[in-house]
């Protein structure tokens, strides 16, 4: 999926010798699969990725040097093709050939689940216009790990790779997710995830509950939720942000018949209204009112004001 944080250490001095590939009994049939590699914890390979990675002819790779640290750590001995989006169009046809003649093909990306904003979907396709079997093996996914342990809500979800870089584009994109009944999760690069945050602040509003989940499985991993303007803040303190991001964002909730009457009237009306029924104070009732609204409590202030 995305660079994984591999041990960089040589381990050609452990390695076993490995039998010649002739030597070794497999029934595994002529296919292609597609293997989830770690996104950071080398831990997170299962057995059968293992078996076949050590059991195919070729192994396709996004950057042949990076799997190879993998598989040097595992001991696996298999001849290597790199397959990216700058040679998917002639690399697939290359490996469709072979596997007509037989050849079992493994196709994996630098971490996670091959295909899923990586390379894969042109050889995928034209595997089965080929007729050739497809055989997923799962593993590590950085968008559902993430996903699962956000806190937000699993039941309904929407995964759209990553956000656009553009500002304006992103907006756009935001725009179309703000009444949205399905958990958002994207993609984010560290260097951009303070401006995509104050996207959504001010788009979604300053109250619309997101979660930041930082090096997956690694290391340093971190969870931030929180609202969206709590998380921005905490972001904006730090003086760098670094490593894999997934940007979780809550789904709309629901107005009630209450709520949504209280958004047909102007800010300075909400507020005389919660002071007359509730007996508070036109502070806290402004606070309420900018809480019910999505925004800051010095914007509801100054509307409040233009509207004297």
């Amino acid at each position: 999926m995305r660079d994984a944080d591999f041990d960089a250490e040589d381990h050609d001095a452990k390695r076993q010798k490995i039998p010649d590939r002739a030597q070794v009994a497999s029934d595994l049939e002529p296919a292609l699969y597609l293997v989830g590699t770690p996104i950071g914890n080398l831990e997170d390979i299962t057995l059968r990725a293992l078996r076949i990675l050590k059991e195919v002819d070729v192994i396709a790779c996004e950057d042949t040097r990076q799997t190879q640290k993998l598989l040097n750590h595992f001991a696996i001995q298999a001849r290597t093709t790199s397959y990216h989006e700058h040679n998917e169009i002639t690399r697939s046809a290359e490996l469709v050939k072979e596997m007509e003649e037989g050849a079992r093909v493994a196709l994996v990306s630098d971490a996670g689940m091959p295909g899923i904003s990586d390379p894969g979907y042109r050889l995928v396709t034209l595997a089965i216009g080929h007729k050739l079997p497809v055989v997923p093996v799962p593993g590590a996914s950085a968008f559902l790990a993430a996903l699962v342990a956000s806190g937000l809500a699993t039941d309904s979800f929407r995964f759209s790779g990553f956000l656009p870089a553009k500002r304006g584009e992103r907006r756009v994109a935001l725009e179309g997710i703000k009444n949205s009944p399905e958990t958002q999760v994207f993609y984010e690069a560290p260097h951009r995830i303070v401006e995509a945050l104050a996207d959504v602040v001010e788009v979604l509003g300053n109250a619309r509950n997101v979660v930041m989940a930082r090096e997956v499985s690694k290391l340093h991993e971190e969870f931030m939720r929180g609202s969206a303007g709590e998380v921005l803040e905490q972001l904006k303190a730090r003086e760098t942000v670094k490593g894999e991001i997934t940007l979780l964002i809550a789904k709309a909730e629901e107005k009630s018949a209450e709520v949504e009457t209280a958004g047909r009237l102007s800010v300075r009306q909400r507020v005389q209204q919660i002071t007359a029924e509730e007996k508070i104070d036109e502070k806290a009732a402004l606070k309420r009112v900018a809480k019910e609204r999505g925004i800051s409590k010095s914007e509801a202030y100054r509307e409040m004001q233009r509207e004297k």
